[in-house]
């Protein structure tokens, strides 16, 4: 499904999932995703979230980045401008589900911060140090706190 605003288009892909993970919340992801750049002084031109599952991102990991690990999230940004945020963000349901079993945590919230990590990696966060780690983690909690408000 593709939700359009002037020049910002959220794109939502659901490759060999069964369900698709929004559950009929498009819009409010797609204000969510643009309120989250606009406060970090981004705007998103163009960007893909594709839902998939864990052989779907291990392919990925694989063949493009010479990694042979599974992982929740894997971005391939198109743009160094944060007035341009363009990219495609792959996304494991399975390891989401998993983690938000793992960490006790609905399957939503842990969904809504995994899609907050790949959109904070382009806003110029990272997460290679235990500071920046930190730091990140501390942007996702906001991130699916402001979700959970829907003051936005």
């Amino acid at each position: 499904m593709t939700i359009n605003s002037g020049m910002q288009k959220i794109v939502f892909h659901n490759e060999r999932n069964k369900i698709h993970p929004l559950k009929g919340k498009i819009k409010k992801y797609k204000n969510w995703l643009m309120a989250i750049a606009a406060e970090e002084g981004g705007e998103i031109d163009e960007i893909h979230f594709i839902f998939c599952d864990d052989d779907y991102v291990l392919e990925i990991n694989r063949n493009f980045l010479n990694h042979d690990y599974f992982t929740d999230i894997i971005t391939f940004p198109y743009s160094q401008e944060k007035n341009k945020l363009k990219a495609d963000i792959y996304i494991s349901i399975d390891t989401v589900r998993s983690n938000a079993e793992e960490y006790n945590e609905s399957f939503e919230n842990e969904l809504n911060r995994v899609m907050a990590h790949g959109l904070l990696h382009l806003l110029g966060y990272n997460d290679k140090s235990e500071f920046e780690s930190e730091l990140m983690r501390k942007m996702e909690d906001g991130c699916v706190l402001l979700w959970n408000s829907e003051n936005y």
